[in-house]
């Protein structure tokens, strides 16, 4: 019964540990907008912060990142996605900011997913409760966490590709929507064109004196 509970126990810490150490959301950026985030940072935590352009515009935005001093630790404009791994050196509120200040009239969905820390080391230290070694079934609890995670990572990617492919496939259709009714509009008023100069051919004309 105590192996049941510790299990349970290990399987709670193991899903909420995404939810407690990362910030994953999908926000708008709207044109000429700058849109920042921020989170507390221990010295010595490893991150990891990934983005990627849902919708909109060309599909870029500009990142900045910076630490509690205002180092700037990246930078990059009209960027699609990125992954940037980064050590916090000092303690502190670190920023993210979004900018889309260069577009003048295209709206943007952007995805952010920005993980702290090391998430297996603070889920071994809620479970080990000591410095006892694991048992299997524990074990079995680290790696059914890893596979939760990866899938849920696939699953996410795989939205985000789906959306991506799903703008840009009615954004493409539109377009040809537009090219057939401009093609149609055309060939009917060549159509009108050739009566008109057909009939003139054929048109009793006299002249008059």
């Amino acid at each position: 019964m105590k192996k049941m509970l510790k299990f349970v126990t290990c399987i709670f810490f193991v899903i909420s540990a995404k939810l407690v150490n990362s910030i994953e959301l999908t926000f708008e950026l709207p044109d000429n907008a700058n849109q920042c985030f921020y989170e507390d940072f221990k010295q010595g935590k490893d991150s990891i912060l990934e983005f990627q352009v849902v919708t909109g515009g060309q599909y870029d935005v500009d990142l900045i990142l910076e630490d509690p001093n205002g180092k700037v630790l990246y930078k990059d404009t009209k960027k699609q996605y990125d992954s940037i791994n980064f050590k916090t050196e000092i303690e502190g509120t670190y920023k993210a900011c979004f900018s889309n200040e260069f577009s003048t009239f295209s709206h943007k969905i952007v995805y952010m997913d920005w993980q702290v820390g090391d998430e297996q080391e603070n889920f071994n230290k809620a479970i080990t409760q000591g410095t006892h070694a694991m048992s299997q079934l524990e074990n079995y609890a680290v790696s059914i966490g890893d596979k939760l995670r990866t899938v849920d990572d696939y699953q996410t990617h795989h939205r985000l590709r789906e959306a991506t492919g799903r703008k840009r496939a009615e954004y493409l259709n539109e377009r040809v929507m537009m090219w057939s009714i401009g093609q149609t509009a055309l060939v009917i008023f060549i159509g009108i064109a050739q009566v008109y100069l057909l009939r003139s051919f054929f048109s009793d004309k006299r002249s008059r004196y």
